[in-house]
């Protein structure tokens, strides 16, 4: 029982003594990668310890990626980096430029002794639940992008509660989970509103909302401010086949769309900020020289990737709204 030293009356727990000695042992090289560890029996009957301790220990040492098990034989060494005291476990749905953002901003905050492994879903709900599933135990963090998934929520709950951080979209079922968030129903209330001089020259709004990615927040803040301000307005599921008509305002949030209606307008013969307009959701700098400039409404995703870094660092368990604004340019 060389690996493992327990003192009594010393004013660390008896858990944290295992995984400090644990580290020590392999910091010192007398334990190596695929070296089986004392099993959990044999710990509690040297030292006179409960089941749970051990377990305890043992499970945080696997969280963070230093030991592994196999079922039936035991716990062994998967890893002998034991400076990295946080492994974390990122679901994202998808990786676009604005999503890079996100997760090199989280890279940046997170500190160096913070390992982090990235998945994505691509809103499929089977690979959400799978990639969960797979994960669960093994990380000290789950940072859980669940977009518009139904049934998200059920999967999200057989994580261990205090380990779970929502990031981007949330809903009325994950509220006890902490979370940096869009607002997006307010988010695009409001950016209308600061536009409206602009918009209220146009006269017909329509939104592009295919429903199946894009969180319903979206919709519903865009018609209530239709209605506030008695506007003409139309939602579409789709672009295709569709002419662009004078004094229309498109509200874009696919930047396949974007493209799809820029290339229709030009074969109208139709310019972009006089004949119609468009508003794209999420800021990219190309969008900055696009046509000479295209409107954005958009969060700050880097901003949004600090936060949810902080979060962990400091053990705070906060629902933040990220800040969104619009950017007005040329193409309204």
């Amino acid at each position: 029982m060389k690996i493992i030293s327990i003192q009594n009356n010393v004013g660390v727990p008896k858990y944290k003594q295992i995984i400090l000695s644990i580290e020590k042992t392999i910091e010192r090289g007398h334990l190596k990668k695929d070296e089986r560890l004392p099993s959990i029996n044999k710990v509690c009957l040297e030292f006179s310890l409960s089941r749970d301790t051990v377990l305890q220990a043992y499970d945080e040492l696997k969280k963070r990626g230093i030991i592994y098990a196999i079922l039936g034989k035991g716990y062994y060494i998967k890893s002998t980096e034991v400076s990295i005291k946080q492994r974390i476990f990122v679901l994202f749905e998808e990786l676009n430029i604005f999503k890079e953002d996100l997760y090199n901003s989280i890279l940046e905050n997170i500190g160096k002794d913070v390992e982090i492994d990235i998945f994505f879903h691509h809103f499929n709900l089977k690979v959400f639940q799978k990639l969960i599933n797979d994960s669960n135990g093994n990380y000290t963090k789950y940072i859980i992008m669940p977009t518009n998934l139904i049934g998200a929520t059920a999967t999200i709950k057989t994580l261990p509660v205090d380990e779970v951080y929502i990031l981007d979209q949330t809903n009325s079922k994950l509220t006890t989970y902490p979370a940096v968030y869009q607002n997006h129903k307010k988010d695009i209330y409001d950016a209308l509103l600061k536009g409206k001089n602009k918009i209220i020259k146009y006269q017909k709004m329509i939104l592009i909302f295919p429903g199946y990615r894009e969180p319903i927040g979206m919709r519903e803040g865009f018609e209530k401010f239709c209605l506030d301000f008695i506007l003409e307005y139309e939602v579409i599921a789709d672009f295709t086949n569709r002419e662009i008509k004078t004094g229309e305002i498109y509200i874009i949030p696919n930047d396949r769309d974007l493209v799809s209606v820029i290339e229709k307008s030009k074969l109208q013969n139709l310019k972009l900020g006089t004949d119609f307009g468009i508003i794209s959701y999420n800021e990219t700098p190309l969008k900055k020289v696009v046509e000479n400039g295209i409107t954005t409404i958009s969060t700050d995703f880097r901003a949004m990737g600090k936060i949810m870094a902080q979060m962990i660092l400091e053990g705070k368990k906060e629902q933040i709204e990220n800040k969104c604004s619009l950017i007005i340019r040329n193409s309204m």
